[in-house]
Parts: C-alpha cells; structure tokens; sequence
C-alpha cells in the first residue's frame, strides 16, 4: 500500500467518488463517511456514500445522513455507484470481509482504493492509505487527511460534528488510552467552528427509548455472568431476549462496557445471536490485548481494548466454547 499522499494527485479534478464503511457502523464509521463525504463535496466531487448496512437510530441526527445510501435497502444503486466510480474510499475497517455484502463487489473493482483505517494488521487489498493502529479513531484520521491536504480552512459545522461523534464514541468521551494530545488539539479546532458539544453528547447517549433503558437493566440483571476468578463478565443475548425487547439496530452499542466498572474485572464479552450469526465483542483494561485473543479463538480482531469476532458453531455451542478457555487466558 502506497502512502496516501501519493493518491492526492487523482483528486486534483473533480471525480466520482465511491465511500463506504464496514457492517453494522458505530459512530466513527458513520462520522467519518459523512465527514469525509461532506469534505470531498466541497473539493467539487461527486460521492455516493454507501453503508453495509442501516445506520443506528442515535446517530441519524448527523448533517449527512439523508444522503447515505444503506445497502441492505438499495442494492443495486448502492452497486451501480461502486461500478461507476472512479475512486473508491473504505474507511474504519482492515478487511473487505468486514463489509460483509459488499465484499465481493470491493475484491471485484478495479478503481484505484484508499484506505483509512486505525485497526491493526489491514489485510495487502488497497492501493493507497493510511493504517495506524495509534490513532484514536478513523475520524481523527480523516481530520489528519484533510490536514494534509492543505484544506483545514474547509473544516465547517458539519463536517466537525461528524468528526467530534467518531472521535468521542471511539474514545470512550475521552477517557481510553488511545486519547493523546493530538485528540484534544482535534477537537480545539473543531470546536473553533461552533459546534455544540453538549449537544452532540446528547444526541449520542441521552436519546434512549424507554424500551432500551428496561432492556439494558434485563441484561444486568438477567444476562451478565460474572467470574471473579478469572477477572472477567460475560453478557450473552439471544434472539428470544431480542425479541422479547423489540431490540433494534445500536440498541445493543456499548452494553460490553459496562462490566468493566466492577472493582476487578479486567476483560468483557459480549456474545450476540443475530440471524444467521454469532457475533461477539471484548472490551478490557489494562495490559490484557483482546484483538489477539479475538484472533486466536473467534476469527476476529481489533484493537488492544477493544475488539470483535464472530463464531460459526451455535449461540449454545459458543458460550460453553468461551467458558472452556477463559481458565487458559485468565486476564490480569
């Protein structure tokens, strides 16, 4: 993959430009898409931002979002704007699988492919790019995009509130070790545009429906294990418990976490059977590294803190898998 700077000589004329982000986005997914989208608009491109699939409820407020185009409801003109771009742009993902529906058609196109991205280990697809594992999140790297290119002056309301959403979200509202300096001189510059952080807060993790408030204290009370031995709590969520709230798409954002503000516990999971799949999510504190146990036993990967994976044996099936090793990882 070249540097990025070696793409910026395709973006001196206007293009058809190609956006896209990985399978069920959280705020930096979906930050970074409308920021860099609403960016590239004023370079005087054509975008067609599309996402895997349906953005979450909380986030639907962002300037931008009516123009994105979900997947899941409009395939084909979400496949005829990656057939007829130009360039195509894939941000907050490593590898293509990670887009699930448009994985083929991303290994298919031969346009040139730039990649921003801070997970670790992105998998040799793209052309051109920017991998950083440091970086707090893909929003920060799109501000350090624009940067580059010269064009902070073109930094407005809209595309600093996109870009504070990811930033915050990714960060845990600042408070993970991925927070450096270069975070806070971030939001500085965005907040020099006027943009209202209380309310950005607000709309993110105020907005609840009362459903979702009784289903968070169904799964702290119902569903959370926890096992003091091994440091660790496990949340686990079937489709009858889904079900049985009405349970809709980011209502389930940040249920991982809240185990860790147990005195001792070092390392969260959260086991999730959706449809056809077992998705999972790990959250730690401290010096336990779940994108490598996440790589090791569920075919996933991450960050260091914070991680996914996915397993191919049944809801049952996993839980009793991720009980069998916890006795070998026993985080400290």
């Amino acid at each position: 993959m070249l540097p990025i700077q070696d793409a910026f000589p395709l973006l001196q004329t206007p293009r058809k430009i190609f956006i896209t982000t990985h399978h069920k986005p959280d705020g930096d997914a979906i930050g970074s898409m409308l920021a860099l989208s609403h960016y590239l608009l004023k370079k005087g491109h054509t975008v067609s931002a599309v996402s895997p699939s349906e953005v979450p409820e909380f986030l639907r407020w962002m300037p931008g979002n009516e123009t994105l185009i979900n997947y899941e409801e409009h395939a084909a003109i979400a496949t005829a704007a990656i057939k007829n771009a130009d360039i195509i742009f894939c941000l907050d993902f490593n590898d293509y699988n990670r887009t699930k529906h448009l994985e083929q058609l991303l290994a298919d196109a031969a346009q040139p492919k730039i990649l921003l991205d801070h997970h670790l280990f992105p998998k040799p697809v793209w052309d051109y790019g920017m991998s950083i594992p440091e970086k707090s999140s893909t929003c920060e790297m799109v501000y350090d995009f624009i940067n580059l290119c010269g064009d902070n002056a073109l930094i407005d309301k809209n595309i600093a509130a996109c870009l504070y959403v990811g930033a915050m979200t990714d960060t845990g509202s600042f408070k993970f070790p991925a927070t450096t300096a270069s975070v806070h001189l971030m939001i500085a510059d965005l907040l020099r545009t006027g943009i209202n952080h209380t309310a950005i807060h607000e709309d993110v993790y105020d907005a609840w429906s009362e459903s979702r408030m009784r289903f968070l204290g169904y799964v702290l009370i119902e569903r959370m294990q926890i096992f003091h031995k091994y440091n660790a709590a496990l949340i686990t969520l079937s489709r009858k418990d889904m079900n049985l709230f009405n349970v809709k798409n980011g209502d389930t954002e940040g249920l991982v976490n809240y185990p860790l503000s147990i005195a001792g516990i070092k390392f969260a999971t959260l086991i999730t059977e959706r449809g056809d799949e077992v998705k999972m999510s790990f959250r730690s504190k401290g010096l336990f590294d779940v994108s490598n146990f996440a790589r090791l036993y569920f075919d996933g990967g991450g960050h260091f803190n914070a991680s996914g994976g996915r397993s191919k044996s049944t809801f049952d099936e996993t839980i009793l898998y991720f009980k069998k090793i916890l006795s070998d990882i026993h985080p400290k």
